[in-house]
């Protein structure tokens, strides 16, 4: 399903950059339609396709997780984990305002204000994953030990299965 005609995005620039090979994935977006339809118009696995949530801290600093798209994150745990009191999602303008991506297409890559990442630990057991390229309807498939290198994160243990 690699597409020829795929945007190019601050994200895939930033993958360009790092020399990160990847491929492109295009499909349907539907509001509200999340992993589970991504991964059934790209037929991989949800736990597979990683989701980038924009959350923010008891003092709303912002930080990115990226979790399975299968699983939930337990934001009590990620608050311990992490040193904080209170961990929860931005709301759908301020994660904008904070990454320049909609949601829904928001990448960890190349995000408008520089802010701290979490990845769950068993998203580096797969041997692929499909994270969004920058754009709604649009997945980049990457080494997930790729992310390490050029995103630097903090590696959390914090899924709930949903």
């Amino acid at each position: 399903m690699r597409s020829e005609n795929a945007p190019e995005t601050p994200a895939t620039n930033f993958l360009h950059r790092h020399g990160i090979a990847h491929s492109t994935h295009l499909y349907d977006y539907e509001e509200h339609g999340g992993t589970k339809i991504s991964s059934r118009e790209l037929n991989v696995d949800e736990h597979a396709v990683v989701k980038t949530l924009v959350m923010q801290d008891e003092t709303a600093k912002p930080l990115i997780v990226l979790m399975h798209g299968d699983c939930k994150v337990s934001t009590k745990e990620l608050a311990r984990q992490i040193g904080c009191k209170k961990v929860e999602p931005c709301k759908p303008e301020v994660a904008h305002r904070h990454t320049g991506y909609l949601v829904g297409g928001t990448s960890p890559f190349a995000t408008k204000k520089k802010m701290p990442i979490c990845i769950e630990k068993s998203i580096l057991d797969l041997p692929l994953i499909y994270i969004n390229g920058g754009r709604r309807g649009f997945l980049v498939g990457v080494h997930p030990h790729d992310l390490l290198r050029a995103l630097s994160p903090t590696i959390v243990e914090v899924a709930l299965k949903n």
